[in-house]
């Protein structure tokens, strides 16, 4: 079995449109999170979101390309392009040998009703226009940046709610431990147009304390009343050990484990177990103890239902006085199907810059949460084993553990 490292790292999220600025964010403990006028004349119930500016690629990717890109598309081809430049990846590479992509995505919204809005105004399919198809369909990502990039590996997308950028990581990582693939470009993308949120408003999953947006998002608090969405992309480079020090390449970090799950019952509702089962296989996996790791990322979205469970996963598998434990969707909100790869980037820049993220907003402690080690402000720490957690709607969960590289 070949060992997996990461090589390069991009994300474009509302913490940073880099991985220096959003490395600076997380330091500083500030949120992303703003009030969003427009969701609130369209009849939502929280205005609150992530504030992700869609990015003017006119100097970077030609218009016949751009036709085909949703904002989601756009948000990954900016991390990509920072993860290949971070990896030392040229095009020149590139066009030598089979990489691949692997990533998250489960919506397409605003095409799919950009699209129908033209047919229904127009009454002529003719006019909807050839890029909307591609924009449209769950694949796009991989699709649009396949293209751009020349990749001729593996080259497919993930959907698995808020684990799709996870499982997308694990995956690649699956696939080059097993000789399958020596580089894969892995990676997670979310839209933050209101059609893609509206119906999780609908059902109140949405943090309805408006008055001070970036204090709305606080996982684990006894007081949260709701997630904040967000979004943007985020990108991993993936390779075989072999691989990367062919290239002479940094190497960021080893991937060791990846645990996966299903909760086998309620659609949107979390339980214990399926998070104890997937937190288990990474660390067997890994050939990780409990003891071994220094800092958990947590899923934790800050619904009251779901940080409860995961609280009471990670001390089943953890027990007291566990590693530090922080949600970086205290400052970025959720950022749903890219969530599983933004965080695992964040956690290279900690375990990087030697550091771990508050949970900002983190004031009062629950029944599950008080048995949790729980910063609220940064902490300056060598991190040597990182957990990072992403559950999602219809139980699917997964657990991605990485490593300081040791020769």
């Amino acid at each position: 079995m070949n060992r997996v490292v990461i090589t390069g790292r991009g994300v474009y999220s509302c913490l940073g449109k880099n991985v220096e600025e959003a490395t600076e964010s997380l330091k500083a403990g500030r949120s992303g999170i703003i009030f969003d006028p427009i969701r609130k004349e369209m009849g939502f119930r929280s205005a609150l979101v992530g504030n992700v500016e869609i990015p003017d690629l006119k100097k970077e990717v030609g218009r016949k390309d751009r036709k085909a890109m949703p904002e989601e598309a756009m948000y990954a081809f900016v991390s990509t392009k920072e993860a290949l430049a971070n990896a030392g990846m040229t095009q020149e590479f590139i066009d030598e040998n089979e990489v691949g992509i692997l990533f998250g995505n489960d919506s397409t919204a605003g095409a799919v009703i950009e699209g129908v809005d033209l047919l229904r105004a127009k009454k002529d399919t003719t006019l909807i226009g050839s890029g909307n198809i591609f924009q449209s369909m769950n694949s796009t990502v991989t699709m649009n940046l396949s293209t751009i990039f020349r990749l001729k590996g593996v080259n497919f997308t993930i959907s698995a709610a808020c684990a799709s950028g996870s499982h997308s990581i694990g995956m690649g990582y699956l696939l080059i431990k097993m000789g399958l693939q020596k580089q894969v470009v892995c990676g997670g993308a979310q839209e933050v147009n209101p059609y893609a949120f509206g119906s999780f408003d609908g059902i109140g999953t949405f943090s309805t304390q408006e008055d001070e947006p970036s204090k709305a998002s606080k996982p684990f608090d006894k007081n949260r009343d709701g997630l904040v969405p967000s979004g943007g992309g985020a990108t991993v480079i993936l390779e075989s050990l072999e691989s990367a020090q062919a290239r002479g390449a940094n190497i960021l970090a080893e991937v060791v484990g990846y645990g996966f799950s299903s909760n086998g019952e309620h659609i949107s509702n979390p339980n214990k177990d399926g998070q104890v089962r997937a937190l288990n296989m990474a660390m067997e996996m890994g050939g990780v103890k409990p003891s071994e790791v220094d800092y958990i990322n947590a899923h934790a979205t800050s619904t009251p239902v779901g940080d409860g469970f995961e609280a009471q996963a990670i001390h089943h598998v953890f027990g007291d006085n566990g590693p530090l434990v922080s949600s970086t969707k205290s400052m970025t909100g959720h950022e749903c199907w890219m969530a599983g790869a933004s965080e695992l980037v964040y956690c290279l820049a900690m375990m990087e810059n030697g550091f771990v993220a508050p949970n900002i907003n983190f004031k009062e402690a629950d029944e599950h949460s008080e048995k949790l080690n729980i910063p609220n402000k940064r902490v300056e720490k060598e991190l040597n084993t990182i957990v990072s957690n992403s559950f999602g709607f219809g139980g699917t969960n997964s657990t991605l553990i990485i490593r300081k590289f040791a020769h």
